[in-house]
């Protein structure tokens, strides 16, 4: 495997450790313990206390930006693409990515908003990056 590929199996780790530990694990619990109904964690509405609600929109922004990184990493993969610079790319943006998650999970506060934009930021250019160089090597 190269490296973007092996980015592309961190990414999609990632984002599922956050749904097992951030929001499985809390609305089992809340479900098997305290006897809550499976039916009561409605989708698109607030519910359950500050950190779940971040480590759930945490969730749901890995899973909006890993069909993006995915796309390229497979296009580099299919296209034969062997650049250092994606592979760069790639292991940076995954960093990139962890570190939001990371920041967003710390909390709300304006300073740790702009970390987390910061990291945003840092996966934009990776992604632009990598787009760069796939349709380059074409």
């Amino acid at each position: 495997m190269t490296p973007p590929l092996y980015a592309l199996v961190a990414f999609a780790l990632w984002t599922l450790l956050l749904v097992f530990l951030g929001v499985g694990v809390w609305r089992v619990k809340r479900v098997v313990l305290d006897g809550e109904r499976p039916n009561s964690f409605p989708s698109g509405q607030p519910h359950g206390p500050d950190w779940y609600q971040r480590v759930n929109r945490a969730h749901m922004n890995c899973v909006e930006n890993l069909p993006i990184f995915a796309a390229l990493v497979l296009v580099g993969h299919v296209a034969g693409v062997r650049d250092a610079t994606f592979d760069l790319l790639a292991q940076v943006y995954v960093g990139a990515r962890v570190g939001q998650t990371l920041a967003h999970l710390a909390s709300g506060r304006s300073l740790v908003v702009n970390v987390r934009f910061t990291f945003f930021l840092v996966q934009l250019g990776c992604a632009l990056g990598m787009g760069w160089i796939l349709l380059s090597a074409g």
